[in-house]
């Protein structure tokens, strides 16, 4: 099991050596761009484009590589047929709930393949369809009009909702056939139509109280859509003069951060009529949101118009009401002006920064300028407010490389060491162009992957052991020790006994080492009358690829023991006759006895 163990290790390890070498010179940051053109409301599935195709890929390399599809809008639309390498539609398509009235609709999205890591930008562009018709908010509206009022006086009518755009938006309007009105169209400044009732011959109330007529709204597709609205004409007496606005269309513009009360326009309409018919009380159009009317009021009898919620930009930039003016009389006439604010965004949104790929581990030896993760940055304000730089500490050793659209790749620029710092956590500061500027943080972690460019060392160089003679075998003489600042299987230590000869002998053939902890032992008893001292070389090895040694040297002396009785060595019992014997013990006797 422990053999597999290490198999798995060194096959991981080679596998993420080929990643990250892939990885580095494989980074691309390529600007261009691929468009496409779609209709809205495909049906799921739909393809859209062979993507692989068009990048320059093959349809295994899209598989392989973990080809994906992130959409800047936030909502997921497309996928990647991984099969075929195809964009596909994976969710319904809504232009109108993506780009509103705007007359293009483009979808960015953005192409991450991994192994080695590339972004690609790619652009949808959503095309219209005429799958929305003409309508109005309500479907019936009643004028009040005095049987007095004079041929040729108009009334506004509510005007008809398409949210197409292009010819498939709103183009004319058709009224019903009478003899009392026809129907005039008044172009707004901002391009929308108005429909207007105009009265081509005078009413009488006692000949017929009660007009209905039927306003039809048409739009520009094919085959044409329509909506229709109920004009209902009650016709009454007196009150022949309805207010008029000095200005039928009023612009403001507020700042975001205008505060609550705030009074910013007073609208003024005048009535000719005198008395109750020329009193005149003003409030919001029938239809105005509540949304609308939580932000804004009006003093119903100066005209005066306030703040009373907050302004926000980025949800809203600009609102147009509908101010009606109503007199007292009887009946009670109206005229109506629209009210345009234009909402000035101010820097009240801190730059957001998010990880467009995890952050990978970096092997210590990793080469200047490899990549480590994809950041980007984006601020909702407009503008310079909106312009978002990154920043990093420059004591790291790291940078920020600008890619594109606001995105940066972080990418090494120094010298690693996983011994000195095994992980750094990379502050990264957003700032936007506005002012004040505003600021944001994000720490990102980034793990260092060790190599084995430590060699194991001993604390000392030689050693130095005594050992008795007359020792019993599998006596440990001594035990050495290396440390190895690396880790894993780079810092794993082997010990073995270099080969060298003692009086001709191999050095293996005194002494054997434990190859684990470095424990050495005796193969035999020592005889110090024999053997006196010598050496062995110990190498430790580390387990790393490729593997790193070094050496010590053990000095081995052997003890002295008193194992060996005198023996007198002259003279001989050879010498041969009793004289010469009397006479050799005569002299000095010598004897030898080990030396100790």
């Amino acid at each position: 099991g422990e053999s597999r163990g290490i198999l798995t290790c060194l096959s991981d390890w080679r596998g993420l050596m080929q990643w990250l070498l892939c990885f580095c010179l494989s980074w691309n940051t390529t600007g261009a761009e691929i468009r496409y053109t779609v209709p809205e409301e495909l049906s799921l599935g739909s393809v859209v484009g062979n993507i692989a195709k068009d990048l320059g890929l093959e349809v295994s390399e899209i598989s392989f590589r973990e080809m994906r599809i992130a959409s800047v809008a936030g909502k997921q639309y497309f996928s990647v047929d991984l099969g075929k390498g195809e964009l596909v539609v994976s969710d319904r398509i809504d232009r109108e709930s993506l780009c509103g009235q705007s007359a293009s609709c483009l979808l960015p999205l953005e192409v991450i393949i991994e192994n080695p890591l590339q972004l690609h930008r790619v652009e949808v562009d959503i095309r219209d369809i005429n799958d929305n018709a003409p309508h109005f908010q309500s479907s019936e509206r009643t004028l009040k009009i005095a049987e007095s009022t004079a041929p040729g006086m108009r009334f506004s009518l509510e005007s008809a909702q398409d949210p197409d755009v292009g010819d498939n938006s709103l183009k004319s309007y058709t009224l019903s056939k009478n003899e009392h009105f026809s129907l005039e169209i008044k172009d707004q400044d901002d391009g929308r139509k108005v429909p207007e009732l105009c009265l081509e011959k005078a009413l009488d109330r006692e000949n017929k109280a009660r007009h209905q007529l039927l306003l039809t709204a048409l739009d520009g597709g094919s085959p044409v859509r329509s909506g229709t609205s109920q004009i209902i004409i009650i016709v009454l007496d007196n009150n022949d003069n309805n207010p008029i606005f000095k200005h039928p269309l009023c612009k403001v513009s507020l700042n975001e951060n205008t505060p609550q009360g705030t009074s910013f326009l007073k609208v003024e309409a005048n009535d000719l009529d005198d008395g109750p018919n020329g009193e005149i009380e003003y409030s919001f159009g029938d239809h105005t949101a509540q949304s609308v009317k939580a932000l804004f009021e009006i003093d119903p009898k100066t005209g005066e118009m306030y703040l009373k919620g907050t302004l926000d930009y980025e949800s809203t930039p600009s609102y147009r009401i509908e101010i009606i003016a109503k007199d007292k009389g009887m009946p009670e006439m109206e005229g109506q002006c629209n009210v345009q604010i234009d909402v000035i965004d101010v820097n009240d949104n801190s730059p957001q920064i998010s990880l467009t790929s995890k952050p990978s581990p970096v092997r210590e030896n990793a080469p200047k300028g490899t990549v480590v993760a994809l950041i980007s940055a984006r601020d909702p304000d407009s503008g310079d407010n909106g312009k978002v730089t990154l920043q990093i500490q420059p004591s790291y050793p790291f940078t920020l490389e600008p890619s594109i659209s606001s995105h940066y790749a972080l990418v090494t620029n120094g010298v690693l060491d996983r011994e000195t710092f095994p992980e750094y956590s990379i502050e990264i500061t957003a700032t936007d162009a506005g002012s004040p500027p505003l600021t944001s943080k994000k720490t990102i972690p980034v793990r260092i992957l060790d190599v084995n460019d430590n060699p194991p060392r001993f604390p000392d160089t030689a050693h130095t052991v005594y050992v008795n003679e007359n020792n019993t075998p599998g006596y440990i003489i001594c035990s050495v020790s290396a440390l190895d600042m690396d880790i894993g299987d780079n810092a794993k230590i082997s010990y073995s006994i270099l080969d060298s000869k003692v009086q001709d002998m191999s050095v293996s053939s005194y002494t054997y080492i434990n190859s684990d902890n470095g424990s050495i032992y005796s193969m035999h008893s020592f005889d110090y009358e024999k053997l006196k001292v010598f050496q062995i070389q110990v190498q430790a090895k580390d387990h790393g690829s490729p593997s790193l040694s070094s050496n010590v040297t053990v000095h081995v002396f052997i003890l002295d023991q008193n194992d060996n009785a005198p023996a007198v060595i002259y003279p001989s019992a050879v010498m041969g006759s009793l004289s010469r014997v009397v006479q050799a013990m005569r002299c000095s006797v010598l004897v030898i006895q080990p030396r100790v």
